[in-house]
């Protein structure tokens, strides 16, 4: 192992002030590459993930009315939420503007403030490490769905084929470790593509499995008011786990910055970034609905909680397998994307508060034999494994798919993606209040919270039961 001197930052500055001189110069020695294209697959990678998966139990709670219209509707409303974010990038002015906010944080500190910064870093982090949990935990289903579909094949559908999820959950863990040596997002691009390929296959698996159910049962289950119950609070809370479930497949505004911040210019970066925004949205909201409606129809309201590991499929088991292998290979690449701004963060405080440590500095260059050479940090080593040491232990201690997506989903749609995009906006046009449009934006902001606490309250009362019970 050779030592060799840190050249670069260890980390965007997601928790920094508005940029300083030395830091916009050392951010110079990245190269922006990055194009609609690869922006859209940062996107794809970021939304299509555990989410998807739960969108045909979300339309058995909501029916064949409401379902695809909550889909529609979180679409256009994470449309305009990014629109309004993407003019965000660049401080005072979107397209020329000297500062450049490389991440969320950064965005709310340059328009709104420094105590606006500071509640909204509180929902960034923890939304960033809530993904991790989610994604540990459906990776850990769909490695143990893999182990029962080959059981139910070979012993027969009746079997008594259980497993436990503890040993995929340290499994994934075990990936995420080296993985999470990955200096930066600058470095990602890779990654992403190739997680998003794999995004792409399982829904595109999915949906076709459902497709093939229900020509070959040869009608459309389901009903119009979606799960009969035995009293309207059991509905009210279902409905609302619908509903956060499907926030949660849609919210990828925490990112947004710091993928812009990965393109080249001209053009700037505002542009580009809206177009990725709206083609990503369209296209996973053509998906979205597809595997919801194709799921609920084949399944009617007895739909599984993740449509790939419910085992309404059985055969063909191999196809069932490589779509959980699709699945699991996209989220070890959607778990970076989530966790490396966190890592930023973190890391760049740490720097901050010890400025000499050499274990800060120094990056030693492991070479391995036909790999390419592995540059290890001991702040980077030591800081990302017990990171994911610690999602890996909430993921065992709440193993809840549905209800743990639908929580995290409630908690972070309201402020992150409506609140502070719509704040900063008003804040960069100088929207005067009482306006045509500032009512309007108003109203919009409102509703929002509206349905975010109504999803937020059914969700956690669903955690917590499945708990106890």
């Amino acid at each position: 192992m050779v030592e060799v001197e840190e050249t670069e930052e260890l980390a965007s500055p997601l928790l920094a002030d508005v940029p300083s001189s030395s830091s916009r110069k050392s951010h110079r020695s990245f190269k922006r590459t990055g194009t609609v294209w690869t922006a859209i697959a940062h996107i794809i990678t970021g939304v299509i993930g555990s989410g998807v998966l739960s969108l045909a139990w979300s339309m058995a709670q909501l029916g064949w009315i409401a379902g695809p219209l909550g889909i529609l509707v979180f679409g256009v409303i994470s449309i305009i939420s990014s629109l309004l974010l993407c003019d965000c990038y660049r401080y005072p002015n979107p397209e020329v503007g000297h500062i450049r906010n490389r991440s969320y944080s950064q965005a709310v500190r340059s328009y709104l403030g420094k105590k606006s910064m500071y509640v909204c870093e509180i929902f960034v982090q923890e939304s960033y490490y809530g993904y991790g949990i989610a994604y540990t935990i459906t990776s850990a289903i769909s490695m143990r769905a893999i182990q029962r579909s080959n059981c139910f094949h070979n012993k027969g559908h009746d079997a008594p084929c259980e497993f436990g999820d503890n040993l995929y959950i340290l499994l994934f863990g075990v990936i995420q470790i080296p993985f999470s040596q990955i200096p930066n997002f600058h470095e990602m691009e890779w990654l992403s593509i190739f997680a998003a390929i794999m995004s792409f296959a399982y829904t595109f698996i999915g949906t076709a499995l459902g497709l093939a159910k229900v020509i070959g049962d040869g009608r459309i289950r389901g009903d119009i008011t979606g799960v009969s119950t035995t009293n309207v609070a059991e509905k009210v809370w279902l409905t609302s786990q619908a509903v956060g479930d499907i926030a949660f497949a849609y919210t990828y505004n925490i990112i947004l910055l710091e993928i812009e911040d990965t393109l080249k210019d001209p053009p700037p970066q505002n542009r580009t970034m809206k177009k990725a925004s709206t083609a990503a949205v369209l296209l996973i909201t053509f998906f979205f609905l597809c595997c919801g409606c194709f799921g609920y129809a084949a399944f009617g309201n007895q739909a599984p909680g993740n449509i790939l590991t419910g085992f309404g499929f059985y055969e063909p088991y191999w196809l069932i397998d490589f779509a959980n292998v699709c699945i699991v290979l996209h989220l070890v690449g959607g778990y970076q994307i989530f966790s490396q701004p966190l890592f930023a963060a973190a890391e760049r405080w740490i720097s901050k508060k010890l400025p000499n440590s050499e274990v800060i500095k120094k990056n030693y260059a492991l070479k391995l034999p036909v790999l390419p050479e592995l540059r290890l940090n001991v702040l980077r080593l030591c800081f990302r494994t017990a990171y994911v040491a610690s999602t890996t232990a909430l993921a065992m201690l709440f193993p809840y798919f549905n209800q743990v997506l639908g929580v995290l989903g409630a908690l972070n749609f309201w402020p992150l993606a409506i609140y502070f995009p719509v704040e900063m906006y008003l804040v960069q046009n100088n929207i005067r209040a009482w306006t045509r449009l500032w009512v309007v934006l108003q109203t919009f902001r409102v509703l929002c919270l509206v349905c975010t606490i109504f999803a937020f309250i059914g969700s956690l009362e669903g955690l917590i039961n499945s708990k106890l019970t």
